[in-house]
């Protein structure tokens, strides 16, 4: 099914005559003579939208869209009359109707459009599934959060690798969550009852790596005024994590490898030899395998085990759940009320390719949550836009890429207006039809740009 529509008309005739078209173009229907009947059959697990008549006796459109829209905040609403102006039609679009159309209308047009409603509910649906989900989830679930299936298979490869107690290589771009996933293997693992340690050999001066790895003694060099534990001892009986592991310098290289060939370390400035009994967990952006700066023989006593984890691009379903996450998680520890993502938000956040991956998404998320004056489109696209191609785009045809840049133009005048749509018509000078067409084309609805509180 495409998705389910009450159908709303007081007319019997055009009432039964929509259905079976809707039907057969593959909706399921829900047909009521009144707006009472169909606000009666209306609850908050109603999972389609509405498609109603404007002029009926009783309750009119407007008054059951006003209605079914505070018991469903964002339910997409079609209305349809034969006796519409273009003051009734700005009204409707003002007062939140998805989209207005007037009889006799085309019935392929009815159906694009309720088809792009469904969608947009669709979406708005799984999102609060999802997010309701979430708050259940518990374990490996509540730590590396997403229904993706290669996030699915992290987590079963991951709960492999804790039980086998083995060194492990994971691998991932910048900002996937590597030392999450570290973590992760720690907790789940027979060493949870120890510390994990993690070190980012890159971020480490290289005349003091061997210090913080291995510790010294007093009076080791010029500085070491007292004794020092290193990250091999504190880690002893744990995990220690060695983040980019990649940037560690050759000569550091070769005395790792000994450390683990043979469980034994020294600290600097001293001759006493210490057994240690760890986990090593390395993480490297590239790799090591056809690294020439980094020792084979030290790449095959770490590669045990690989994980991989996926870059944020890759498992797109998995960022409303991670943003929700984020957002929630960001306005609980600032006493700040929980916004809500609108269907737009969530579209634009599924339409970004998260260069920075979920680091990235987290800011973003955080910026969101703490801002209430922001959109979603004022956090991903900060600047104007430019005439130029973006990389990921070079290889549409130019009819796409200007659509790409139009629907981008739209979308943030629309948001930075907050839906007033004559001040958008006065900004890009269009006209009014103009700009119906083309919000209808690119999925643009004014609802999701309005201020929270209306």
């Amino acid at each position: 099914m495409r998705g389910t529509v009450m159908l709303i008309d007081d007319e019997a005739m055009i009432r039964q005559s929509t259905e079976q078209w809707l039907k057969i173009a593959g909706f399921e229907v829900q047909s009521f003579e009144h707006a009472e009947a169909g606000l009666a059959a209306l609850d908050d697990q109603f999972p389609g939208i509405i498609v109603s008549d404007v002029k009926m006796p009783g309750m009119d459109g407007l008054a059951l869209m006003a209605e079914a829209q505070r018991r469903i905040p964002e339910l997409p609403v079609i209305l349809i009359t034969g006796h519409g102006d273009v003051d009734m039609a700005i009204k409707a679009m003002r007062e939140g109707a998805y989209d207005f159309i007037e009889k006799p209308f085309v019935p392929e047009r009815l159906v694009e459009t309720i088809h792009r409603a469904c969608e947009k509910r669709q979406l708005m649906v799984e999102n609060l599934r999802l997010q309701q989900n979430l708050s259940s989830q518990s374990g490996l679930d509540a730590k590396l959060i997403g229904i993706s299936p290669s996030i699915q298979r992290l987590k079963r490869e991951l709960l492999k690798c804790a039980e086998l107690d083995t060194n492990v290589i994971i691998y991932g771009e910048t900002g996937t969550g590597k030392e999450l996933v570290a973590q992760c293997l720690h907790e789940f693992s027979g060493r949870a009852a120890h510390n994990f340690v993690p070190l980012n050999c890159g971020a480490i001066p290289e005349a003091l790596i061997e210090s913080e790895l291995f510790g010294h003694e007093a009076g080791a060099f010029t500085s070491a005024d007292k004794q020092r534990v290193g990250k091999f001892e504190y880690a002893d009986g744990g995990t220690l994590f060695l983040d980019e592991i990649e940037s560690m310098p050759a000569n550091l290289q070769i005395k790792l490898l000994r450390a683990l060939q043979e469980g034994v370390i020294e600290r600097l400035g001293s001759n006493q030899p210490m057994s240690v009994d760890l986990r090593i967990v390395a993480a490297s952006k590239a790799d090591l395998r056809s690294d020439d700066q980094f020792r084979q023989d030290l790449y095959y006593r770490l590669n045990v085990t690989q994980l991989h984890i996926p870059p944020l691009r890759e498992r797109i379903e998995d960022v409303p759940l991670l943003f929700a996450h984020y957002a929630r998680q960001a306005a609980g520890q600032h006493q700040r009320e929980l916004r809500r993502t609108t269907a737009q938000d969530i579209q634009n956040l599924q339409q970004y390719n998260w260069p920075g991956n979920v680091r990235e998404l987290k800011n973003i998320a955080v910026r969101y949550a703490l801002d209430g004056s922001l959109a979603v489109a004022d956090v991903l696209y900060p600047q104007e836009p430019m005439m130029s191609v973006e990389p990921e785009e070079s290889t549409l045809s130019l009819a796409a890429q200007v659509a790409n840049f139009e629907s981008k133009v739209l979308g943030r005048s629309l948001s930075r207006h907050q839906g007033n749509i004559k001040a958008v018509l006065d900004e890009l000078d269009l006209p009014r039809r103009t700009l119906n067409q083309k919000m209808a084309k690119y999925g643009l609805n004014r609802s999701d740009f309005l201020p929270e509180s209306e």
